[in-house]
This record gives C-alpha cells, sequence and structure tokens, in this order.
C-alpha cells in the first residue's frame, strides 16, 4: 500500500517546485502582476455591471413593448369587428335583392318548363 505520508509530502513538494517554477518564468514582477489582476479585475466587475445595467433596460422595454402590442391588438380587434359590422350593414340589402331576383328567377324557369311541356294550352 501507498505511504500516505510519502504521498502528502510528494504533493507539497510538487506544489512549491511549480509555485516557484511559476514565479521565476513570469515574465512581470509581482507588482506589475498584481496591478494587472486588479485592473483586470475591475474591468470585469464593470463589465459585469454594465451587463446588468442593459439586461434591466432590456427587460423594462420588452415589457413595456409587450403592453403597448396588448393595447394595439385590442384596438386593432375592435376595429376589425367595427368594420365587419359595416360590412355586414352594406352587403345585407344587395342579399336580399339577389334573393328576391333568384326567386323571379326560378319562376320564371317554372313557367318556361311548364310551357315547354304542355304547347297545346297556349293556342
Amino acid at each position: 500500500m501507498i505511504n500516505t505520508k510519502s504521498l502528502f509530502l510528494g504533493m507539497l513538494a510538487g506544489s512549491v517546485v511549480s509555485a516557484a517554477a511559476t514565479l521565476l518564468s513570469a515574465p512581470k514582477s509581482g507588482s506589475e502582476l498584481r496591478s494587472d489582476i486588479k485592473h483586470q479585475s475591475d474591468e470585469a466587475i464593470h463589465s459585469i455591471n454594465k451587463l446588468r445595467s442593459e439586461g434591466m433596460d432590456l427587460k423594462e422595454q420588452i415589457t413595456k413593448t409587450s403592453k403597448e402590442g396588448a393595447a394595439l391588438i385590442k384596438d386593432l380587434s375592435a376595429d376589425v369587428k367595427e368594420s365587419i359590422e359595416s360590412w355586414k350593414k352594406t352587403v345585407e340589402p344587395h342579399q336580399k335583392n339577389i334573393q328576391k331576383y333568384l326567386t323571379q328567377i326560378e319562376e320564371s324557369l317554372k313557367e318556361l318548363e311548364e310551357k315547354t311541356q304542355n304547347p297545346s294550352n297556349e293556342s
């Protein structure tokens, strides 16, 4: 079995060696590196705050647009209903006239049928 103490010492030694190698091979000094990290974290925080603000603005705009859209649809449906009612009132008298003419045509056809079936009645 692996000795736990040896494993732990090996991991610790490896960590120390890798940390030392990283520090020695770093192209910048510690203060420069800390300054760069602080600057980048400030930029990240600024970007996150900007995204949050833009997200809230977008949410408000979507809410406003959906309310306006609902009002427009309500107005549009009322206008369409009114137009249909107006169209019905305009067409209704013509429907009655067309029905009247169709009735007259049917009667004329019946008369013609009777005349063609009984040609002796006309003489």
